[in-house]
């Protein structure tokens, strides 16, 4: 763990130099984590999804929709959409995890001191967040678009390529990031939940902890600390982005009046209501969970693992 200096001295950096080398390794171990953990969910994404989107299932519970999805159309179905989300999370895990180990060092730097950064580090985590999670949705966009046309059509292609392959030829740019609003909306909020519920939640592990015992923990034990605080930041992450999440999935349907991207999403809000916009949430709460614990989880291993630097802590004393 390692937490900003004091004010140093003139020319002295506040925070550590990471290099190349350690951003590869913060790209890797999010990539890592967030493919590992959004592929093992894809099953119960699968079912959210069509609980959304299909009315024939919008009244039942994801177990009882699981059910109906295999009867009618075999196990296979369950793992629609696998490829686009394995690269997908693959390349936007990397990208937001180290991005918001970039921005929160540029954050804590710009304020020039220890002092000023715990003052200020709600805004820096926040910041951090929606800053790497803009760059990294920018990726994630055209393959997010291609998952969910085949989970909601399993006749639109065979697979993540063909599937790719003609989204790009029948839309072009203009339909392959028709999506890229409402991702912002869902994905930025969740990345908030994420991150700046997690930083809060390990303060207060550590804050209630001495010296002595925060010094004798093992890494095992530290990645225990984080494992916790990210099932609370993943119930965060998820109330957060759940409405956002509902639309997305109606605007990649193709539901919705023609227009601009904020109307078409105003319509479809005022047309699901505030019970409909939070349809799917309690499935959603448990996945979000899973995924964002297991993710802090795995990414401190894979970092541990490589011997990269640990990442910058601004804990209030």
């Amino acid at each position: 763990m390692t937490t900003v200096s004091k004010t140093p001295p003139p020319g002295t950096p506040l925070t550590p130099n990471f290099t190349f080398r350690d951003y590869s390794i913060f790209f890797l171990a999010g990539a890592i984590c967030a493919t590992a953990t959004h592929g093992a969910a894809t099953p119960i994404d699968v079912v959210k999804t069509r609980v959304q989107i299909d009315p024939a299932l919008a009244k039942h519970s994801l177990l009882q929709g699981g059910r109906k999805i295999v009867a009618a159309e075999g196990p296979r179905a369950l793992l629609t959409g696998f490829g686009p989300t394995a690269v997908g999370y693959f390349i936007q895990g990397g990208g937001k995890f180290a991005g918001y180990e970039f921005w929160k060092k540029k954050f804590v730097d710009l304020t020039g001191s220890q002092e000023k950064a715990v003052q200020y580090r709600l805004p820096i985590y926040l910041g951090a967040a929606a800053v790497g999670e803009f760059f990294a949705d920018i990726l994630l966009t055209p393959l997010e678009a291609t998952r969910i046309r085949l989970v909601s059509d399993r006749t639109y292609a065979s697979g993540l390529v063909s599937g790719f392959a003609r989204l790009a030829r029948e839309g072009g740019l203009r339909e392959m990031y028709a999506g890229f609003l409402p991702i912002l909306c869902k994905q930025i909020p969740y990345a908030l939940g994420q991150f700046t519920v997690h930083e809060y939640c390990n303060e207060i592990a550590y804050r209630n902890m001495s010296e002595e015992t925060k010094r004798n923990l093992s890494h095992l034990q530290r990645n225990g600390i984080s494992l916790g605080s990210g099932v609370v930041a993943g119930v965060a992450a998820a109330v957060l982005s759940q409405p956002a999440d509902t639309l997305l999935s109606q605007i990649n349907k193709g539901h919705g009046p023609e227009g601009s991207m904020a109307y078409r999403l105003i319509t479809l809000g005022r047309q699901a209501g505030f019970k409909g916009l939070f349809s799917g949430l309690g499935p959603r709460i448990y996945m979000t969970a899973f995924l964002v614990s297991g993710q802090f989880a795995i990414y401190g291993q894979v970092k541990h693992a490589l011997h990269a630097p640990p990442g910058i802590e601004i804990f209030k004393e």
